[in-house]
């Protein structure tokens, strides 16, 4: 998944859009020397070691991981659990929404 997301944030780079992660590793020390060894460049925040029992999952109603929400920029949920070219089809289906024309998806093989 997190090849993908790298794609996703380095191809929508200058566009308005953000990826946002909500972790719940039991060990924040442990989580930040994931986040390097996996390149995480987006932000990345901390849900407490309560699985989804946390504040944020608690409020977003996430009953497991990964739950993805795909927010419009109204911050409304339009899009659920979508993943690969369904998550970068969602993506540019609400940017062209707001008038922006998104860069190409690249071949993910090259």
């Amino acid at each position: 998944m997190y090849p993908h997301e790298r794609s996703l944030v380095k191809r929508l780079a200058d566009a308005p859009f953000t990826l946002l992660g909500i972790n719940s590793d039991k060990d924040l020390d442990t989580l930040h020397a994931r986040l390097v060894e996996e390149n995480i460049t987006w932000p990345s925040v901390w849900n407490g070691p309560y699985g989804t029992s946390g504040p944020i999952s608690a409020r977003w109603n996430v009953s497991g991981w990964p739950t993805i929400y795909v927010l419009d920029g109204q911050g409304v949920i339009r899009f659920k659990n979508v993943r690969g070219a369904q998550m970068d089809a969602a993506v540019d289906e609400l940017l062209r929404e707001m008038g922006i024309e998104p860069p190409p998806v690249e071949d993910e093989g090259h």
